[in-house]
């Protein structure tokens, strides 16, 4: 069994990539937060330290079944609409640093800190593109109505910005007399920027919250 120094160091070195990591996913309100990627990367890190424990001749097996694995978790993090994905590079992040923390636990350093590099320069282009407008990406919006509306009257409205949206939430609230929608919408940022004030004279239009 590796030192108990060396089982602290792989354990930091994985649970600091993680949460830092982790935290910007939460902040960009993608399906897995600092949460999960802290968890799947130390649990790898912990099966890849007992792989190569208990098996050290051939640990391969075991580490192979713990990225199979991974992948079940990553498909949750998969939302469809439109005949679309969302949601792929999370997933993609996720059995990424399940890699880290087989890495680190099986002390390739260089590849674990590469591997973790290249994300975060994934996350940082990806970004930019954003800010330019480039491609598409998708969010959530909640809007609130101060009246009971048709939901196809907010639809028409969607259509103005965006083809590609998703109704998720509806929240009907007879007695206060409102509605609360939730739609998952991808399109360009600066589109998808324009919906409150497209919104914002509409008599029934109460909010918008753009997440």
């Amino acid at each position: 069994m590796e030192s108990i120094l060396i089982i602290l160091l792989r354990f930091s070195i994985v649970f600091i990539f993680a949460i830092l990591f982790g935290l910007e996913r939460q902040r960009s309100h993608k399906p897995l937060g600092f949460g999960a990627f802290i968890f799947v990367s130390i649990g790898a890190c912990a099966l890849s330290l007992t792989a190569i424990d208990l098996v050290p001749e051939n640990p391969l097996p075991l580490l192979g079944a713990i990225v199979s694995g991974i992948g079940f978790l990553g498909a949750g993090a998969l939302i469809k609409s439109n005949d679309k994905l969302f949601g792929v590079t999370t997933a993609a992040g996720i059995w990424g640093f399940a890699i880290i923390g087989i890495m680190i636990g099986a002390g390739e350093y260089l590849i674990g800190a590469l591997i973790y590099v290249a994300a975060w320069a994934v996350i940082f282009i990806d970004r930019h593109l954003e800010k330019k407008g480039i491609g598409s990406y998708q969010r959530k919006i909640v809007i609130t109505t101060n009246k009971i509306i048709q939901e196809k009257e907010l639809r028409n409205d969607l259509l103005i910005i965006t083809q590609n949206f998703k109704l998720m939430e509806v929240d009907v609230d007879k007695k206060e007399n409102k509605m609360v929608l939730i739609y998952l919408v991808e399109g360009s940022k600066d589109n998808i920027n324009k919906l409150p004030k497209l919104l914002f004279d509409k008599e029934w239009f109460s909010s918008c919250k753009i997440e």
